[in-house]
């Protein structure tokens, strides 16, 4: 449990340094890079909670499609690679004021909303129980019986904004 402990600490201190990197930098690629290392992250932090399955979405997903989207489209709009002194702003230090101010708001209504709450039902449950209950073939026959047309939807949503960032990116 300790070493749990340990390598959720790292983690999140990766994290979380990775997340400041990317809206500090004023590299574009390099906060695209630093934006795989916050999802890497939370991937592993995925697999501390034992959700292998949304661990390997996240990765596959987020990282592998996502993150090289976000690459493309830096390329092929034709912006400037290197460091973008227009993105460079004087007021930044009231923005992180504000930033830890509203984070200090949100935590202190999550812990006074919540406090020492459990979810219901979960008290109690075993791990084996729960991975029955709620595991990967729960979720493959809930999207393809319940959540099918959602499902297709999302599918046929996807498939426009593919065709169409390729319309706009084919030169003329």
């Amino acid at each position: 449990m300790i070493a749990q402990n340990i390598a959720f600490a790292i983690l999140a201190l990766v994290a979380t340094l990775a997340a400041l990197r990317v809206v500090t930098t004023r590299n574009v690629v390099h906060a695209a890079l630093y934006l795989v290392v916050v999802l890497a992250s939370v991937g592993a932090l995925y697999v501390l909670l034992a959700a292998e399955f949304v661990a390997a979405v996240q990765i596959l997903i987020y990282i592998g499609a996502i993150v090289v989207l976000f690459l493309f489209g830096i390329m092929l709009t034709r912006a400037t690679i290197g460091v973008e002194s227009d993105l460079d702003n004087d007021q930044r230090w009231i923005a992180a004021i504000t930033g830890l101010f509203l984070l200090g708001v949100l935590t202190f209504v999550l812990v006074e909303s919540f406090g020492d709450d459990q979810l219901p039902g979960l008290a109690g449950v075993s791990r084996e129980e729960l991975t029955a209950q709620r595991g990967t073939g729960a979720v493959g026959d809930a999207i393809f019986s319940t959540y099918l047309v959602p499902f297709e939807v999302i599918s046929v949503l996807l498939l426009a904004a593919l065709v169409g960032a390729i319309v706009l990116a084919r030169r003329d």
